[in-house]
């Protein structure tokens, strides 16, 4: 994710909130005792060791030995864990993948719209060019181009989903990932659809977008641009090719084991029940590995599907409720009720 953040928000802290809180019982989670608590598990300790707090140390010790099989794995999440729903359900889900695209290191005239490294003058928190003046050539010349791609389509959905595997005309692939954004918030070209009357809310999903930008370019161009925000890449090296993208915590995501959040709501690192609805509906424990400039708010995420065009495929058309429960450890978790 999907947007790496600045070191603090590694540290594992609940930020206080007003968005009511309500613990339940495992009993009370659908389909809990029908996950694959082994393969959550494997995602959990993936990052486990960057919850450094006093309440985390030890359950992340005893995560290591926990694995050996479902049931000890199921167990574990059991015995160090209360499950705790924060906010007022539905939640809203929404999915992002790894996209795998053709590029070039030069410019050339089928390979004519770059993405950027961050400029070093770019400031964390500072307002920069928006997403209009960069495109017009704000930082053209100054050799900050990682790659050129084919269209901008495809630039502007790298720019949402924050990580990308680019195969170059030499045929080797570089794998590139968040470095910064231009400070500029998020405004969502769907809602713009809709707000436009082009769309309704169950006709607009991220294929529908790029078939109406590639058939209507004037137009389609001048939509994304309504978009302000920008986001800069960085080149990833030695990241095995069976490894996701490197998340907000430094570490690779796992296909419908990670999750984006809002960090202001749920904190990174934290197991997380997905109750997803919708055609192809989810009942899993998730992680919260990552965060999203469009992701806002205690009853959401963005679940990560993958890598390639199915992934993408998949991702592009999810947009459902459901609820989302946090797994909390034990003393933090009687802390978050009112009377804690």
């Amino acid at each position: 994710m999907r947007a790496l953040l600045a070191a603090c928000l590694l540290a594992f802290q609940m930020t206080a909130t007003p968005a009511p809180a309500q613990m339940l019982d495992f009993e009370a989670l659908e389909g809990w005792g029908d996950d694959d608590h082994r393969a959550a598990l494997t995602a959990f300790l993936n990052t486990c060791d960057k919850l450094d707090t006093p309440d985390w140390q030890p359950i992340c010790h005893l995560a290591a030995d926990a694995g050996a099989t479902d049931a000890s794995a199921k167990a574990f999440f059991e015995l160090m864990f209360k499950p705790v729903l924060i906010g007022n359900p539905p939640a809203l889900f929404t999915g992002y993948y790894e996209p795998e695209l053709n590029g070039s290191y030069t410019r050339t005239p089928h390979f004519a719209y770059p993405i950027y490294a961050r400029p070093p003058e770019l400031q964390d928190g500072q307002v920069y060019y928006d997403r209009a003046t960069i495109e017009s050539g704000a930082l053209r010349g100054r050799g900050l181009e990682i790659a050129w791609l084919e269209d901008p389509v495809e630039v502007f959905f790298l720019q949402i989903q924050g990580s990308g595997r680019i195969k170059m005309t030499n045929g080797h692939v570089i794998r590139v990932g968040y470095a910064g954004r231009n400070g500029h918030g998020y405004r969502s070209v769907g809602k713009e659809m809709i707000a436009r009357g082009m769309r309704t809310p169950d006709q607009v999903s991220a294929q529908d977008i790029k078939q109406y930008v590639r058939s209507n370019p004037t137009e389609g161009n001048a939509l994304l641009a309504i978009n302000p925000s920008y986001i800069f890449f960085r080149k990833i090296a030695d990241l095995p090719s069976d490894k996701g993208p490197i998340g907000a915590m430094g570490r690779s995501i796992t296909p419908l084991r990670s999750v984006a959040i809002d960090p202001a709501f749920t904190p990174l690192g934290v197991p997380v029940w997905i109750e997803k609805s919708g055609d192809n509906p989810i009942r899993s424990l998730m992680v919260a590995q990552d965060t999203g400039g469009a992701i806002k708010g205690a009853q959401r995420a963005d679940i990560f599907y993958g890598t390639g065009d199915n992934a993408g495929e998949a991702a592009g058309t999810i947009k459902d409720g459901g609820r989302m429960i946090l797994l909390l450890p034990i003393d933090r978790a009687y802390a978050m009720l009112p009377e804690g």
